[in-house]
């Protein structure tokens, strides 16, 4: 277990292609497979892995993260020493200037007792075992090590990611972004292994110097001062920056050999845990190949779907290809094809709303349409 490691969960994540379900909420707090949020993934890989000490730098119009995260219970984070910290931050926008603050808050990292540290993003979604990449990090002489993934699906999936180029001993020499261009890659899931001590050193000079505003670049512009590893990651990968993305990866889950892996019983995801009671099929509900939360009236038709907590589909309603938020309510003889509908979205009886996977239709909260 990884007593010996604190875990930073930095929400310095480009939102700009998303912003169809950021408007009111953190990239990290939108729903995501039903039950969860985005959040879950990264916050259940650090206690799977026996972190006890976490913290969350979020950005403004965090009510919803707070609200989720709460006190940590869900994870076993609500504890007097350690536990799960939140810092929230008004006067700055975090994705434009993280080494601040973390600069302000030095004295959180020279308290703690933990030798390493575990800095990722929260819109990597994977079920890994941390445990053994910190062995690897700590067995390999570097300074810092980088979890990447090769992926043979570069031309359509991870845009924007940042791209990793290795020599032969896996060190990083320059590190690119994915524009489309090549279908193997090297993606980076900026995710960093590092001792704590070196952290705090770099944030410290990176402040001095104004060298960088945002702490990866100070990594990456520096590769010549640091020893710069990297530790392959096999398994499921995705990236949520996109709402391109966003759909997709639900899509996924709906694989059976991708939600074995990612929802494994072995590695838990956990998130807040709702008193909803079961849903209720009628005999005119009908569901294919769907992920359904609690709560739920299903009388209508469901097929390849993500329905949330608390939806109402009624009779005669078709959906297919469809991610629904909790709270919707989809109207009688509706018919919905590559739709996402924010929360407490209305359906109107009668609608015929199409739209195609690569440019799915988004409505928005508290609508009725």
């Amino acid at each position: 277990m990884l007593s010996n490691y604190m875990g930073i969960i930095n929400l310095d994540e480009n939102e700009d292609n998303i912003m169809e379900l950021t408007v009111r909420r953190p990239l990290a707090s939108i729903p995501i497979a039903g039950r969860y949020r985005v959040i879950d993934f990264i916050l259940s890989n650090m206690t799977n892995a026996g972190i006890e000490n976490i913290s969350i730098f979020a950005k403004n119009k965090s009510r919803s993260l707070v609200d989720h995260t709460s006190n940590g219970r869900p994870w076993d984070l609500n504890r007097k020493r350690y536990g799960l910290r939140i810092f929230n931050f008004g006067k700055a926008n975090l994705e434009d200037n993280d080494i601040n603050n973390f600069a302000e808050n030095l004295d959180y990292f020279k308290i703690a007792s933990q030798e390493y540290i575990i800095m990722a993003p929260s819109y990597m979604i994977y079920n890994i075992d941390f445990k053994e990449a910190a062995e690897f990090h700590e067995n390999s002489g570097n300074d810092i090590t980088v979890l990447y993934k090769k992926v043979n699906n570069a031309h359509k999936a991870f845009k924007d990611c940042e791209v990793l180029n290795l020599n032969e001993e896996g060190q990083i020499i320059s590190v690119g972004r994915n524009i489309g261009g090549e279908k193997h890659l090297n993606i980076g899931m900026e995710t960093y292994i590092m001792k704590r001590e070196l952290f705090t050193d770099m944030v410290r000079d990176l402040t001095r110097t104004g060298h960088c505003r945002k702490f990866k670049q100070g990594i990456y512009t520096q590769l010549d001062k640091y020893k710069v590893g990297s530790f392959e990651f096999t398994g499921y990968l995705s990236c949520i920056n996109s709402l391109d993305a966003y759909y997709k990866t639900n899509m996924d889950f709906l694989n059976v050999k991708v939600n074995t892996e990612v929802f494994s019983s072995n590695r838990p995801i956990i998130t807040k845990s709702k008193d909803e009671a079961p849903t209720k099929y009628t005999r005119n509900g009908k569901v294919i190949n769907s992920m359904v939360a609690n709560g739920c009236i299903i009388d209508g038709y469901v097929e390849n779907c993500i329905i949330s907590r608390r939806v109402t589909i009624q009779k005669g309603a078709v959906l297919k290809d469809c991610i629904i938020l909790q709270g919707s309510e989809i109207g009688e003889n509706t018919s919905l094809s590559h739709v996402i509908t924010d929360k407490n979205v209305i359906i109107e009886s009668g609608k015929d709303l199409k739209a195609d996977s690569e440019y799915p239709l988004v409505i928005i909260r508290k609508r009725t349409f």
